[in-house]
């Protein structure tokens, strides 16, 4: 019975973390330009690919943001899952040019791995601003669930090439790809409900068993949590806030059945306390998606956006 209480709720995690597949040029998706498919390593494989639009207003080069799929780490597929609730296409429809990547999966490969893709990602972007019409002045990245995860990670990272705890080391920044040299900083970060501290999820109140040797936050580092604690410590984004950290805005329900909205307090309270500018929007009634990725909170991320670009434009 324990058994197959874990495998409905694993699914339901998976369900939910993972918007339906969606196949991009099908998608409605208002843009003045495309390019997909593009692979940013060079390596052929379907992890390592992104799609690119540029809005349908205001004038090119285009600020960017780089948008994570949430799949709970079990996807290497899903970047077009950007535009099917509303994230990709409100970004497009304020001037900002979208650029939602693939990464590797837990099951391709453990951490760091997933970083590692979007450091590359973000790398190939600044390299190629100018080719595509846009302008690499301003990165911005977003991701909701794992996607949420990896974009804080992204944030907390900014300044970060290699880490270790107690003998315990790990490359972040990576090599994949043409443009090693290329620096992968982001300008400005917003996360929504992405896990950041493992190995206290269940006991802030999850109703899913993150402990659990199969969980996604046990599948990504190759083992149960509880039982690789640095290797945890490694993945988490709190582990590198410091003061050199991006502006950040961080969304949660108080009702989120799968990341305990404990996650987003607590690297609020990291960012806070490494005077950080960042600010938390705790949704009351919100749950994992649903209340929480709507027009009213996109909104703001809009403003927070064009908040941080205008600072860099002046």
């Amino acid at each position: 019975m324990k058994i197959l209480i874990f495998f409905l709720t694993f699914i339901s995690f998976v369900t939910m973390a993972q918007p339906k597949e969606v196949n991009a040029e099908k998608t409605a998706i208002t843009s003045s330009k495309h390019w997909l498919d593009i692979d940013y390593v060079g390596d052929g494989i379907v992890g390592h690919r992104l799609d690119i639009h540029l809005p349908s207003v205001g004038k090119a080069p285009f600020p960017i943001i780089v948008a994570i799929y949430g799949s709970a780490w079990f996807s290497n597929s899903s970047k077009g899952t950007v535009f099917t609730e509303g994230l990709g296409q409100t970004l497009l429809n304020h001037g900002f040019a979208v650029v939602s990547i693939n990464h590797r999966s837990s099951s391709d490969a453990k951490f760091p791995a997933q970083i590692q893709d979007v450091k590359a990602a973000i790398r190939f972007v600044r390299a190629n601003a100018t080719k595509f019409s846009m302008d690499n002045s301003f990165i911005g990245v977003t991701g909701w669930s794992s996607g949420g995860h990896l974009t804080a990670l992204t944030g907390t990272t900014n300044t970060t090439q290699t880490h270790s705890i107690h003998g315990l080391e790990v490359d972040i920044e990576g090599s994949l790809g043409k443009y090693t040299q290329t620096n992968s900083k982001v300008n400005a970060v917003v996360d929504w409900f992405g896990p950041t501290d493992f190995l206290i999820m269940d006991q802030c109140g999850s109703s899913f068993a993150h402990n659990d040797v199969k969980s996604p936050e046990s599948s990504l580092v190759g083992g149960a949590i509880q039982e690789n604690p640095d290797k945890c410590a490694l993945a988490n984004p709190i582990s590198y806030v410091n003061a050199q950290n991006p502006p950040f805005l961080i969304f949660h329900g108080d009702k989120d059945p799968l990341v305990p909205h404990c996650q987003s307090e607590k690297l609020y309270e990291a960012l806070q306390n490494s005077n950080v500018k960042s600010e938390l929007v705790i949704i009351p009634g919100g749950g994992h998606g649903p209340g929480v990725m709507i027009e009213k909170y996109y909104e703001k991320m809009i403003a927070f956006f064009k908040g941080e670009l205008g600072k860099i434009k002046k």
